[in-house]
Formats: structure tokens, sequence, C-alpha cells
């Protein structure tokens, strides 16, 4: 058994957070690589350390002094470093941390220098090896991950590595500079160390136990989710639930290990299983609800619409023209319906429309604006009768009014457009329908 482990900011917030990361670590064998974090917040009002360092970077592209930055960055790890009672001095990475903010700043540079000293800290702390991901994962000429190169490297570099420690979020630019992922990216590391180790589990360590069935700031104590596949976890992050960085399912899924979500301050917990197929039945019919607000929809109707060859593609070409990407397309005989993110449209509403008109000829094209999309997920959905019926009936009792609805033919999710006032009514409506009645 190998296991890959991956923890969180928030779970190497502090001393006291890296002790708990350690005993998690050293309560199993398995767990022979790790992926850290950046130090998060310590409590409500504090600033992480990511955050600190691109503060550092913005003073000094301006020209104002970092000096005050970078002792407040420098206190945070002397304060672990001294908390967990370690004889080990960080001072020559300061030194060139300073350096580099002062010759040649480079934000990527800088926003990562948090996940590699906090690496530091930990291969120390337990005595393991530090890679640097610098050496081991790279990037190609678009900025993508070159997974043919980095898989082939780091897979060497493991093999003859029994245990190690490697710092998320950023590896190698093609320039030979380092270069991160977006924010959320030592998720993508963790899956890519995961898959280069064939590790049999990437557990995923963070401050809550699992994912839940959706956003707990809209619902309170809303139920957890035990198992969750790939393709499930895929839709509703796309829709906006945030527990794991939604380019970290890719790795892991083409290698088939599956994804352990856990929490750091409480291990007992089982968590959540991310899973490329399951036996294990769904707590409930849906496993997850997500949504997000701020789009529009373009109603295009045109008598017998659906015996024109090509229509669909002019739509679309005018789309592509102003490169404008569509969310969603239900669509009927005469009618299609194009779901676009409303801040992306906006300033370019009239050159679409009057190209649509150009190329398609439609008879008519209407706009509507503030719009929500909401998810509803679940690959029980597929044996259960009357799955529509309840959700309609659920934003019915509620009064909400459904604007837009497509189901896709693997009868994996529904995708419900509401008005954006309605929004949160109508996730608290579904969750009561689906979940708190069925407990």
């Amino acid at each position: 058994m190998k296991k890959v482990v991956k923890f969180g900011g928030s779970s190497l917030a502090s001393a006291e957070q890296f002790k708990k990361a350690a005993d998690i670590i050293h309560a199993d064998a398995s767990r022979v690589y790790v992926v850290p974090s950046a130090p998060g917040k310590r409590f409500s009002g504090d600033t992480k350390v990511t955050d600190l360092l691109i503060s550092a970077y913005d003073k000094a592209v301006a020209g104002e002094d970092v000096t005050d930055v970078l002792a407040e960055i420098r206190a945070r790890y002397d304060e672990i470093i001294t908390d967990l009672g370690m004889n080990y001095s960080l001072e020559e990475e300061y030194e060139k941390i300073a350096r580099h903010l002062k010759e040649e700043p480079s934000r990527d540079y800088i926003a990562s220098r948090g996940e590699y000293l906090n690496g530091r800290i930990m291969a120390a702390y337990l005595g393991s090896e530090f890679i640097d991901p610098l050496d081991v994962i790279f990037f190609n000429d678009e900025g993508n991950l070159n997974s043919y190169k980095t898989q082939k490297v780091l897979s060497a570099r493991l093999a003859e590595t029994p245990r190690a420690v490697i710092p998320g979020f950023y590896g190698q630019g093609k320039d030979g500079k380092v270069k991160t992922f977006s924010r959320g990216g030592s998720d993508v590391t963790g899956s890519i160390v995961a898959a280069a180790a064939k590790a049999d589990i990437y557990e995923n360590w963070t401050d809550v136990s699992g994912c839940l069935v959706c956003d707990p700031r809209l619902i309170k104590d809303p139920a957890p989710i035990r198992y969750i596949t790939y393709r499930e976890l895929r839709e509703l992050s796309y829709m906006g639930a945030s527990v794991l960085h939604e380019d970290a399912i890719f790795p892991v899924r083409h290698s088939g290990i599956p994804i352990n979500i856990r929490n750091t301050n409480r291990p007992e917990d089982v968590g959540t299983w991310i899973v490329e197929s399951t036996c294990q039945k769904p707590d409930h019919v849906i496993t997850g609800i997500a949504g997000r607000k701020g789009f529009c929809a373009m109603l295009i109707t045109k008598a017998m619409m659906n015996s024109e060859v090509g229509f669909g593609r002019k739509v679309l070409q005018a789309l592509e023209d102003n490169g404008i990407s569509f969310e969603h397309m239900p669509s009927g005989i005469d009618t299609m319906t194009i779901v676009i993110h409303e801040d992306e449209f906006l300033d370019k509403e009239q050159r679409v429309v009057s190209a649509i008109h150009r190329l398609a000829q439609p008879d008519s094209i209407e706009i509507e604006s503030d719009l929500a999309l909401i998810a509803v997920v679940g690959r029980g959905m597929r044996s259960a009768s009357g799955t529509a019926g309840r959700l309609f009936s659920a934003l019915a009792e509620k009064k909400v009014n459904v604007r837009m609805i497509d189901q896709g033919s693997s009868e994996l999710n529904i995708i419900i457009g509401v008005e954006n006032k309605d929004f949160e009514t109508a996730i608290k409506a579904i969750y009561e329908k689906f979940i708190a009645e069925d407990k």
C-alpha cells in the first residue's frame, strides 16, 4: 500500500496544525509522499502567507518598501519552527526572496515561496527528503502542464526516493523559471504525484470532513457525501462546489486512483471517497447540489429550425467570432436557448445578435438576464422514478419560477435556471425535498 497525502493551508497554518499533520503521517507507514500547501489563516481576520507574498511582490513592482511585509512572513515561519522545537533556519531562503524582489521580481516565483518554505520545514520535521517541484514538474509553451515529461521525470525520481516532501502549487516553466498553477493548485500537485508514484490512494487533508451535499453558507450543517464519482464531482465543481481543485481530478482519474477527502482536525472521520465507479448505494437520490449566479440566456426562434441543416453551427459561429463560450444549449423544434456568462456577454451582445441575424436569419432573438444556474447531480437519479417531478414540485411550493431546464442524456444531472433573487430559496427547497425529508 502506498499513499500520497496533501495538506491544505488551514492544516499547516501553525505549529499546532503541523503536529496534527505529522501525527497523521506517522500513524500510517504507507503515507510516504507528502504535498504541503503554504500556511493559511490561523484565525478569522488572519492573512494567508501566499497573500502576504503577493502583497510583497505588488509593493516591489510599485517601488515601495517591502521590509514590513517580509518581516511578517519571516515571523510566521519562525513561529512555526520555534513552536515545533526545531533547530532549523530559513535565513538563507529569506535573503533569496528579498534579493529576488529587489533585482528581478517575478510574481510566480514569489507566490510559490509559501509552499516552498513550508515544504522545507515539513521535510526537516519529518526527516524526509525534500524534492523541489522546479526539478520534476514541467509546463509547456502554452503554460499548461507537460504531462509526459512530468510523469517521466517525477516517476524516476520517486522510484529512488522511498519517502519525500514535494511542495504544491508550482513547477518549471518552458523558460526554466518557476511557473505556478492557478490558486488551489496544490491539489493538482498532489494528484500528479499520486499518478507518478502509482499510489493506491490520494488523501487530501483539509478542514472539512469531506464533500458536503451543498454549500454550508446556504444550508446549515448540510449532509456529508460518503462516495462520489469523478463525473459527479466534475459536474458539481463546474457549478461552483469548491472542496477540490477541478483540475486535480484528471491525473488520478486517468490512473484509477481514488481520492479520500479527510479532516486534519478530525482524523477519525472517514471523509469522502472520490472514485471512478462504485456499487456503494448513495445515501440519497441526489449526491449534491451546486450553482452559480450571473448568467444570461438568448432565446433564438425560427420556424422549422429543426429541418434546417447547419443552423446551430451558424449560431455558434457568431459566438466563436466574438470570443464567447457558451455554458448550455437546450433546444426545441423551433427554438434554441444559449446560456452565457453575463459579464462575458454584456459588452458584445449587440455584435453577437447582429452576427446571428446575418448568419442564421432567425425569426427573433430575445435576451434574458439575471439568471442563476443550479445543478442537481446524482448517480441515484438513474434508477429513481419521479426525480424531476419532485424537483419541480419543491420549487413550485416555494413559488420559484423555473426559466430554463437542461437534462443530460446520462441522467446524471438536471440543470435548472432561476432568477438570481430566487437562487438561495431554490437551493434550500431542493435540499429540503431530497435530503431533509429523506432522513
